[in-house]
């Protein structure tokens, strides 16, 4: 896909890989509307991205109220025109054992990383579908691959995205709207934001090292999904051996890789965005 001129949602753009993307998007010549439901987020990043004000746009937006995805929906389109990508990328996380989590924070937990997906596709699917053409990027995480304590419930989630995305771009092809793409994105543990502290043991960093900032993220979502049309992006690259080592390996040897590795333990030091 070229990007000049291209119209874009970016779900949480204010903070983190969103903003890094927005950064990218703008930097490409496309316009950028931003969702964020931190307000003083929002404001630090129109101040810092001023010279872009021409085509940026914000809205507070809590994405998982549909009605106000719905709205937002509508004012996007009213602002830029017929959008062409929707860069599913807001999030949340909540660590801790299942039974010492309140339900509010696991209802959050899917609600903001799986339930918002489906609002915000259904809001710019039929316009998509009735021009054939258009992008969907959602953020998956390298745990929809595998099992990862302390967080089973954002997990859960990111199996979801998965199957989701991959859904929606069976669906797109029965409908033969071939111009109309899905893609998701699988990073590891980022060393800042909303996964710090989290880590492998040594060998396991070897392995899959923590990502290094949220640029590397954005820079996947733009060059490669989005650029190069890429339908699964996994960074580190080596995030994709999780895939290899459960087909080939019998599952109780698979479980001992996952414990050798120190993926186990991984959210244990976890402290989270500062």
């Amino acid at each position: 896909m070229k990007l000049e001129n291209k119209n874009v949602v970016v779900t949480g753009g204010a903070m983190g890989i969103g903003l890094a993307t927005v950064k990218k998007l703008l930097a490409e010549g496309c316009k950028v509307n931003v969702w964020d439901i931190n307000e003083d987020e929002m404001e630090n990043a129109k101040k810092e991205l001023l010279n872009y004000s021409d085509r940026l746009f914000f809205h507070k937006c809590d994405v998982t109220n549909k009605n106000e995805v719905y709205a937002s929906a509508v004012a996007a389109k009213k602002e830029m025109g017929n959008v062409d990508v929707v860069i599913n990328n807001a999030g949340f996380v909540k660590g801790g054992y299942l039974n010492e989590v309140s339900d509010d924070a696991w209802e959050k937990t899917i609600d903001v990383n799986l339930t918002s997906l489906i609002y915000t596709t259904k809001a710019f699917i039929d316009d998509i579908y009735e021009r054939n053409e258009g992008f969907f990027i959602n953020i998956s995480s390298a745990s929809s691959m595998l099992g990862v304590s302390e967080m089973a419930v954002y997990t859960a989630t990111k199996w979801a995205v998965w199957g989701f995305t991959e859904s929606m771009r069976f669906e797109a092809l029965t409908k033969n709207k071939k111009g109309v793409k899905f893609s998701s994105i699988h990073p590891s543990y980022l060393a800042e934001g909303m996964f710090e502290g989290a880590k492998l043991n040594f060998l396991g960093n070897l392995i899959v090292p923590l990502v290094k900032s949220h640029d590397v993220i954005a820079k996947a979502i733009v060059n490669d999904a989005l650029k190069k049309e890429k339908s699964c992006i996994k960074r580190p690259r080596t995030v994709r051996l999780a895939v290899l080592f459960r087909g080939i390996l019998p599952d109780k040897l698979f479980q001992k890789v996952i414990v050798m590795l120190g993926i186990h333990k991984s959210m244990s030091s976890w402290k989270g965005r500062s």
